[in-house]
C-alpha cells in the first residue's frame, strides 16, 4: 500500500494529503525556479504522487513559469505549481504532460520522511554562485536532468512502497 502524505503551508490554510510510492527525497535542484519559488538551492520537487488521491483543504494559486532557452527564446512551462496564496508557501508541481502524477514540494510535507543515503543533485548547471553543493561520496551530480525517473530511482534501491 503506497504511504499517505500529509502537507500544509507555513498558515495553515492549505492542508493536503495524497498516495506516494516514491517517498524518499533524495532530489537536490538548483534550478533559479526552484531557488526563487521555494526559497532554497534544493530539496524540491522530488516526491512523487498519486494524482488521483490528492485531497486539498483550501484555497491554491498556481505559477507558471517562463523557461529561456540558451538562444534567449522563452516559452511558458506546462508545469502548474501550486502554492498558498496567503504566506506563499510552495506546495506542490503538477503538469497535464503527466496527469496521473503529482510532485510535492519534500518542504511541505508535514509526514515523516525517509532519509536517503544518497542524493542526485541536478541542475548544478543553474546554481546561483553563493551556493556551494554538499555533494557526499555516494551521490549523483548532473549539469540539467539525469535520466533515471524517481521511480526508477525508487525500484532500483528497494524502495519502492507497494
Amino acid at each position: 500500500m503506497p504511504l499517505t502524505l500529509e502537507g500544509s503551508c507555513r498558515c495553515g490554510a492549505v492542508r493536503f494529503t495524497l498516495r506516494s510510492h516514491t517517498p524518499v527525497p533524495y532530489q537536490r535542484c538548483y534550478c533559479s525556479i526552484c531557488r526563487k519559488t521555494a526559497g532554497g538551492g534544493g530539496y524540491a520537487i522530488n516526491i512523487m504522487g498519486d494524482a488521483d488521491s490528492l485531497q486539498v483543504h483550501g484555497q491554491t494559486a498556481t505559477y507558471r513559469a517562463e523557461l529561456q532557452a540558451d538562444d534567449g527564446t522563452c516559452e511558458t512551462s506546462s508545469g502548474r505549481r501550486h502554492f498558498c496564496p496567503t504566506c506563499a508557501s510552495a506546495l506542490w508541481m503538477a503538469d497535464p504532460s503527466w496527469p496521473d502524477l503529482v510532485h510535492p514540494f519534500a518542504s511541505a510535507i508535514d509526514t515523516p520522511l525517509p532519509v536517503a543515503e544518497e542524493k542526485v543533485h541536478l541542475m548544478l548547471r543553474y546554481k546561483a554562485p553563493w551556493v556551494e553543493p554538499q555533494i557526499g561520496p555516494r551521490d549523483a551530480t548532473f549539469d540539467e536532468y539525469p535520466e533515471e525517473s524517481i521511480e526508477d530511482w525508487h525500484r532500483k534501491r528497494g524502495l519502492w512502497v507497494d
